[in-house]
């Protein structure tokens, strides 16, 4: 049982954390009184329980009530620095045809803000893309965008930069061109460009068509020519390297020499080969083979690219010339192994007394191969054979034929002669 006292004790020591009971009167106790006294200790002691247990067990997880006070941290700044992380950038588009407006609808979905000038009018189409367009070059120059970004084709690319009212934009100005060459833009940029200007020589090697479905791991390849060590034009040059590394570009970090190298060897080629299958006029067969369809699709590719391209790609990168002239001997090569093959069999079935029968065609195909220096070629005076060849390796192995055979080829002579296919000599020794 309880006491009085022991009640007045209890009530007389109380802590924060405990709601009073209620206050004790001066005449007796009621049982009302009483039982309200014993209801509030009973209830104290089970929280003291719980809690306690809490303690030995481990607590509950904990129920958040209120967001701002529940973070540990302060996402809200962290947020804002990685926004900061990657600040939009105003760019100037000079050359806004095709290419400049598949850049810059991938850039305007970026957030940056996007001003474009070109020769024709664009005005319309940049509107629907969220671009402002200037027909006055004097005009988006003095909007100071932080970069200009030239999208023109090779063959203007110089008269274009020379155009550009250069005194209007400020002296950091940062100048980037996607060109398909490489040291040609950027000994241009060197030679014509304010020396406290910034130069990033880019090409992405790919296009409105390769691109069409997005970007990822497509090569974007770039070389930073010349950047001012401030950490500002640092950080914009390198938040326009970023527009193409968000879109999953294949990044490829290359100086503008090496660059030309390997295009020479892979993007001139690509174009030469395509245009001169177009030259052929190949046409889809029923019986397509995977190799053929893939020449189709090379024709298809290469011919939706200007001439003004494939001829900048070749009178603007040094490395093109010696290309071609790789692959016309190439093409020799090959088509000297034919014929040589062609003039053996001639022989072994000459030499086995079977006869040979050509069409006009055939003979006059041997003939001009002949005159191309493909084939061997012959000439007789009297009985003595003056022998000609066109690739040196056939040389040596006809000056190793025996004396002996002279007699049986003055009759192979004979033979062909006869049949009208006798072939022309060459004036000198190759």
């Amino acid at each position: 049982m309880f006491s009085l006292s022991s009640l007045q004790s209890a009530s007389s020591s109380p802590t924060k954390s405990i709601r009073q009971p209620p206050p004790f009167p001066s005449h007796p106790l009621s049982s009302r009184h009483i039982s309200q006294t014993l209801h509030f200790l009973h209830r104290y002691g089970r929280r003291h329980h719980h809690r306690h247990h809490r303690r030995l067990h481990g607590a509950e997880p904990l129920r958040i009530r209120n967001i701002d006070a529940a973070q540990p941290y302060d996402y809200e700044s962290k947020l804002s620095k990685l926004h900061n992380s990657f600040s939009k950038l105003k760019i100037g588009i000079i050359g806004f045809g095709n290419y400049g407006q598949f850049l810059a609808k991938t850039l305007v979905k970026q957030g940056h803000t996007i001003l474009a000038h070109s020769r024709s009018n664009y005005s319309e189409i940049a509107a629907k893309l969220g671009v402002s367009f200037f027909s006055d070059p004097n005009d988006l120059c003095e909007e100071h965008p932080e970069v200009i970004l030239l999208c023109t084709s090779i063959l203007s690319t110089e008269s274009v930069l020379r155009s550009l009212p250069l005194q209007r934009l400020k002296r950091s100005t940062l100048f980037v061109d996607v060109l398909s060459v490489k040291e040609f833009p950027r000994s241009l940029f060197l030679k014509i460009l304010p020396p406290d200007s910034d130069i990033l020589c880019t090409h992405p090697m790919f296009g409105p068509e390769s691109g069409k479905n997005g970007w990822s791991e497509l090569p974007f390849v770039y070389d930073k020519v010349r950047i001012g060590r401030s950490e500002v034009r640092v950080k914009r040059c390198d938040n326009f390297i970023d527009a193409f590394r968000r879109e999953g570009c294949r990044m490829v970090e290359m100086s503008c020499v090496e660059h030309d190298r390997y295009a020479a060897g892979s993007q001139f080629i690509t174009h030469m080969m395509g245009r001169v299958l177009e030259k052929l006029n190949l046409e889809d067969t029923p019986i397509n083979t995977k190799g053929y369809e893939s020449l189709l699709n090379l024709v298809e590719n290469t011919s939706k690219d200007s001439f003004e391209l494939f001829y900048g790609l070749f009178l603007y990168n040094g490395n093109a010339i010696d290309q071609l002239h790789r692959l016309t001997l190439a093409f020799e090569l090959v088509k000297q192994q034919l014929f040589g093959n062609l003039h053996g069999l001639l022989r072994k079935q000459h030499f086995d007394g079977s006869e040979m029968c050509f069409t006009p065609n055939e003979t006059k195909l041997l003939l001009d191969a002949s005159l191309n220096g493909a084939a061997f070629t012959y000439t007789f005076s009297g009985n003595k054979q003056d022998q000609r060849s066109g690739p040196a390796a056939y040389v040596a192995e006809e000056e190793e034929e025996e004396e002996e055979e002279e007699e049986e080829e003055g009759k192979l002579s004979s033979d062909v002669s006869r049949k009208g296919l006798t072939f022309a000599s060459s004036s000198s020794d190759n």
